[in-house]
């Protein structure tokens, strides 16, 4: 059996790939809140990547790279699906070379890559999230062009994957970041946390016709990523401090909610879905 491959948001995650920050670049260009104190978001950093071996991932950790200070947040830059590795283009300047590197670096973790955006193409893993093994809600944004879409359709569909399409709103314009994942999260199979102000009318429909219960986001968390909840398995999560309303409401539904520390990592605006790039589920 192949050791990578995914179709779920919420299967149990058993192989994923991370990457510590660099010190070494302009974080202010990428737009990360400043000030940052290095020494504890690297702290920060290896508490959560020990925190997923707790729960037991296999981790690969891969090197941190100077001048790339968005390449910590792992997911954005390739795409894995049952077959492989699909590589992304990033419409953001300052992670203009992570698509390639990630893409190599996953190649040399034994996955092939099945899979290119090409031309005025651009997308981010961040707008691509598993309603089911067979479908892929892809959400259109300021990071993912209607190209993207259309070159990934038959790239997904030699998988049997078919590919929904949700707008997403202009919400602070096009310098910030807007991923369709920034407003909803995977819990378990039945129950997805959504931040209701900014999710696309058609996709709570869709949920709702699917029979996902929707956990509303309390108003309070969203700028502390209170919605970006990484599924380490069926309702067993994994989210970052100081998300308290949250963490209350979803231990309220049963959740097995586990906290990290993430005072420096969320200045970069990436949760745990971010800072992860899941190899297998």
């Amino acid at each position: 059996m192949n050791d990578y491959g995914v179709r779920s948001m919420v299967a149990p995650l058993t192989r994923v790939a991370v990457r510590a920050p660099s010190l070494r670049g302009d974080y202010a260009r990428a737009h990360w809140v400043q000030p940052i104190d290095g020494e504890l978001l690297l702290q920060q950093h290896r508490a959560f990547v020990e925190l997923l071996r707790k729960l037991g991932c296999q981790v690969e950790e891969l090197a941190p790279v100077d001048d790339m200070p968005d390449a910590i947040f792992a997911y954005d830059p390739a795409f894995i699906t049952p077959s492989g590795v699909i590589e992304l283009r990033g419409a953001k300047a300052a992670r203009a070379g992570e698509p390639p590197l990630l893409t190599a670096e996953l190649r040399a973790l034994g996955l092939p890559v099945v899979g290119k955006l090409t031309g005025a193409a651009t997308a981010d893993g961040g707008d691509m999230y598993w309603l089911d093994d067979n479908t892929l809600a892809m959400g259109r944004s300021y990071r993912t062009n209607a190209e993207a879409i259309e070159q990934l359709r038959p790239i997904l569909a030699a998988d049997g994957i078919e590919v929904v399409v949700f707008d997403l709103s202009h919400d602070l314009g096009p310098e910030y970041c807007l991923h369709l994942m920034s407003v909803i999260s995977a819990i378990r199979e039945d129950l997805a946390l959504v931040y209701e102000r900014l999710a696309p009318v058609a996709l709570l429909q869709t949920l709702q016709r699917r029979g996902v219960e929707i956990l509303g986001l309390p108003e309070e968390d969203y700028a502390t990523l209170g919605c970006n909840v990484l599924a380490i398995s069926p309702g067993v999560v994994v989210i970052p401090t100081p998300n308290d309303a949250t963490v209350e409401l979803l231990r309220r539904h049963g959740v097995d909610v586990h906290v990290y520390e993430a005072s420096e990592i969320n200045k970069g605006e990436g949760g745990p879905t971010c800072l992860t790039r899941p190899i297998k589920r």
